[in-house]
């Protein structure tokens, strides 16, 4: 096996890793929710409709940035491909993207709200609220375009009545990103039973973020 090769193997096994994982602690259920990596040619993506529990590294599916299978005999790609595609195509620096069900972001997204700074580490997913993208149905060009809207800037956002996104350099980045809004969005749904929480104004959440890029709390690219 040549270099590129055992690298590609390695990312394949990390998608299954982190796919049992983001269901294992209760991020995602079942089959939904999708897993990519950015590959020369394109990226690999978990298959379309297929469980984390029998999916092997050898089951993950290749494809350029239109879609198009990079091997012959693969499973369908999730349906959610245009969006992975698309924040590949966008977004040079993102080398890993995660999208889940998780239950307290996708119940605050039913509610199209964004998760605004009521709390200081709103500011991990790279700005000082993390953004609702507009409802679109499941894998179209419009919710992607939508997607991409709300992730200018970001590290993860909220799709209306769907779930959440997070990205990263890698899925082990991705999938902490995830678990910090899904806490986020269970620390909010559960503040608002006593009314709208006062949120943090513009200039503390500045102090946040120089403390985060002194603490290289959310950068993409590790300091050499």
């Amino acid at each position: 096996m040549n270099k590129s090769s055992r690298e590609e193997e390695e990312l394949r096994e990390e998608i299954v890793l982190v796919a049992r994982q983001m269901n294992s602690i209760g991020l995602n259920q079942g089959t939904s929710g999708n897993l990519s990596r950015r590959i020369n040619d394109g990226l690999l993506i978990t298959p379309s409709s297929l469980s984390y529990e029998e999916m092997q590294s050898e089951d993950i599916v290749a494809i350029d940035l239109f879609g198009n299978p990079l091997a012959k005999n693969q499973y369908k790609p999730s349906s959610e491909w245009r969006i992975h595609a698309d924040i590949f195509a966008n977004r040079p620096e993102i080398k890993a993207v995660l999208h889940c069900h998780s239950i307290h972001a996708t119940a605050l997204s039913c509610h199209q709200k964004s998760i605004p700074s009521f709390h200081y580490m709103t500011a991990i997913a790279g700005g000082n609220d993390i953004r609702c993208a507009r409802y679109a149905t499941f894998g179209t060009k419009e919710l992607s375009k939508l997607v991409l809207l709300a992730l200018k800037d970001r590290l993860a956002c909220l799709l209306a009545h769907h779930g959440q996104i997070a990205v990263g350099e890698n899925l082990k980045g991705a999938i902490k990103i995830a678990v910090e809004v899904e806490t986020l969005a269970h620390i909010y749904l559960q503040a608002c039973q006593l009314g709208e929480p006062p949120l943090l104004s513009p200039k503390v959440m500045e102090a946040v973020h120089n403390q985060f890029n002194k603490m290289n709390y959310h950068r993409i690219k590790k300091p050499n």
